[in-house]
């Protein structure tokens, strides 16, 4: 007996983003913990800045800012899977966006109130790296605009762009 193709997972919506980072977050699916020297040692500075110190990499001047060939893009720190291609588009906020994650379970949220804002931070949900912020003003139809540092990313399976 042939079974139906699965079901897509739904869409990760403003509401479930809000509640995972009122609430907690979704069981990574392993861990990934190393010291801040192990860190160090593993990253470049650039990296380390981003993803342990949640700076924030130049607009327009980043490496994937307008790349849109095909690929899966993995945290820079762990290798995690995080975003596909596929979700990508060009919101003109000056740094690579995507609509939605690669699986409900790849990112962890918090609120961030830093710098005199409401936002929501979106980070590795294995090693706890910061990517970025999410926010409700992308496209439909989950309105989802996942604004991540390049820096924080690598992309995987395509040539480069």
């Amino acid at each position: 007996m042939k079974l139906p193709p699965a079901l897509p997972a739904p869409l990760l919506c403003w509401r479930d983003v809000l509640t995972f980072a009122r609430y907690g977050n979704p069981e990574p699916v392993r861990r990934g913990q190393l010291s801040e020297p192990e860190w160090a040692a593993r990253l470049t500075p650039a990296q380390f800045g981003v993803l342990r110190q949640a700076r924030t990499e130049p607009p327009y001047r980043n490496a994937y800012c307008r790349c849109y060939a095909p690929g899966r893009y993995v945290c820079a720190g762990c290798g995690s899977l995080l975003f596909d291609s596929a979700t990508k588009y060009h919101a003109i906020s000056g740094w690579p966006s995507f609509t939605q994650p690669a699986t409900r379970a790849a990112l962890r949220f918090q609120f961030d109130d830093s710098h005199h804002m409401q936002r929501v931070e979106v980070r590795c949900n294995v090693c706890a790296g910061h990517l970025g912020h999410v926010s409700a003003d992308g496209p439909a139809p989950a309105g989802l605009r996942f604004c991540i540092n390049s820096t924080s990313l690598r992309r995987v399976e395509e040539p480069d762009c």
